[in-house]
């Protein structure tokens, strides 16, 4: 197979036949030359709005393979690479007992996906329900307000990305592919296949509950094993090392191999182990605001004409204020909802969403302001203790609704009366608060500083009646668990993995995380007793 780079084809001229004629052109060779192809990558160039292209990286099969690879060329035209992930048991020591996971979120699932694989025989415990029935617990909730503290949006089968967007974006470096390992298992599950090639893939809440179920089904065939509304509530150190875990306040399971997923929301859970001895230090992390706007005004930004050709566009914006304070887009949900995300009572906190069609009127994104143990404290659960309290601010604001307001409002300090053009599309109750009140004056004054840059940059951004809504507080985990080389935390047998001890930011990270730490624990122990 030969590896082609920067296939390009205009918008309105994206078919099959024409992405091989302009193959054929790059490789000199007729059409009839290639056999088959299979797309790589593909992107969309819109640096130039009256002529918008995709771009695609191909792996061409062609008679004339070693006569394109013997004549120069240039450097987008290769031989394809061999791109499998390998998983390698190298351990010899016998594991005493089978490994347990604490959480099912993309970390957990894919920790117990790649040891159940292996012949560990994992145990998954998750304090929240599994996916079916949780999903119809947090409709329930956003219907009534009425809160399960143990399964809502944070909590249950699938993690706090079961009710996201779905975006699968990574920064890593994946020279082992292990994100490849992660997507194949997806669309094995029920994922579309397009997430292998596209530059921005997502899957959307409602195909990644089925993708969850589908590998929860895989994972019991393997000999895996799940506990629902299981909560890890202790553990019995002796001399350094793990011996045993207690759940549900009573039962004890012995365990010498204990994979910490827990999420970042799991504020109980990380007081238990750093009451335990658990060594953990705070962490940065940002704190802010959901806005929605029309989805249709940001297509048109950001595609101009050709805007009804294309999918919903998404956005990413960055600023830095006067006072060195960034601010920045996150979690951006295109075609999108707005979702109340408690998971303590009397406390509120919001997230985003999309459906996998991404067919809502708005888009939303969090507009966030990054802070730091200068803002909270440095005690290891200091900022956790910053969330809470903005969070029962926020629950207090709207009495159990979530507060809303409208940018130009917001900007003057004025409580909302009214809605303008933009209607919110959000998950539970919502009621017009001055969400100036509920951040501090530095986080407001940064997003308002930001607001006519960004402005400048997607135009119609800071319009006057973008809704804003609060308080965005769960972008990533204001906790971080240390490890060693071995995934190690300082006792012995416990590996802390995953956003919530402050190794991921998504998806897809958190699920390459899970799989380094299944690797790992092959590295040390055999499989197969």
């Amino acid at each position: 197979m030969i590896r082609i780079r920067q296939v390009k084809v205009k918008l309105e001229e994206n078919t099959e036949e024409n992405i091989l004629k302009e193959a054929s052109r790059k490789l000199k060779i007729s059409t009839s030359d290639i056999l088959s192809f299979q797309i790589k990558k593909q992107s969309l160039d819109a640096r130039k709005k009256e002529e918008i292209y995709y771009c695609y990286e191909l792996d061409i099969e062609t008679k004339k393979e070693q006569s394109i690879l013997k004549k120069p060329h240039s450097n987008d035209i290769f031989l394809s690479p061999e791109e499998e992930y390998q998983f390698k048991i190298t351990g010899t020591k016998k594991l005493e007992h089978r490994p347990v996971i604490v959480g099912s979120g993309p970390a957990g699932l894919f920790a117990a996906y790649l040891l159940a694989e292996h012949g560990y025989h994992p145990m998954i415990i998750e304090r929240g329900e599994k996916v079916e029935n949780r999903v119809q617990t947090v409709e329930h909730f956003w219907k009534t307000g009425t809160l399960n503290k143990e399964s809502n949006v944070q909590f249950g089968e699938g993690g706090a990305g079961t009710f996201s967007d779905g975006k699968l974006n990574t920064l890593v470096k994946d020279s082992s592919f292990r994100g490849k390992k992660v997507f194949e298992t997806f669309i094995s599950c029920g994922a579309p296949e397009e997430i292998l090639y596209l530059q921005h893939p997502h899957i959307g809440t409602d195909l990644l509950r089925i993708v969850i179920k589908n590998m929860r089904k895989k994972i019991l065939k393997m000999g895996g094993e799940f506990l629902y509304e299981t909560k890890l509530t202790d553990i019995l150190v002796q001399n350094g090392r793990l011996v045993e875990i207690e759940v549900n306040h009573g039962q004890r399971i012995p365990c010498c191999c204990l994979i910490l997923a827990i999420g970042h929301s799991a504020r109980d859970t990380f007081q238990m182990l750093y009451d335990r001895g658990l060594k953990m230090e705070a962490k940065a992390f940002a704190i802010g605001l959901r806005i929605e706007h029309p989805q249709a005004m940001i297509n048109r930004s950001q595609y101009g004409e050709n805007s009804k050709l294309l999918p919903p566009a998404s956005y990413k914006l960055t600023y830095t204020t006067e006072k060195g304070r960034g601010v920045y887009s996150f979690c951006m949900c295109p075609g999108g909802y707005v979702v109340n995300a408690s998971s303590e009572e009397k406390h509120l906190a919001v997230n985003g969403m999309s459906n996998h069609g991404r067919d809502s009127e708005n888009a939303n994104s969090a507009l966030v302001v990054t802070i730091g143990p200068k803002d909270f404290g440095s005690e290891p659960l200091a900022g956790i203790a910053y969330q809470r309290n903005l969070e029962r601010k926020a629950y207090e604001m709207g009495k159990g609704a979530i507060p809303i307001q409208l940018l130009e409002d917001f900007k003057s300090k004025i409580t909302s009366s009214k809605l303008g053009e933009v209607s919110p599309q959000i998950k539970g109750s919502f009621t017009f608060s001055d969400l100036n009140q509920l951040l501090p004056e530095e986080i407001c004054d940064s997003i308002k500083e930001a607001l006519p840059i960004f402005g400048k940059k997607i135009e119609g951004y800071d319009r006057w009646d973008a809704v804003f809504s609060g308080i965005e507080s769960r972008t990533s985990s204001p906790v971080r668990i240390p490890r060693d080389e071995n995934f190690l935390s300082n006792i012995d047998g416990i590996y802390p993995i995953g956003e919530g001890a402050g190794y991921a930011g998504g998806i897809t990270t958190a699920a390459i995380d899970g799989v380094k730490v299944a690797e790992a624990i092959a590295k040390v122990y055999r499989s197969g007793e």
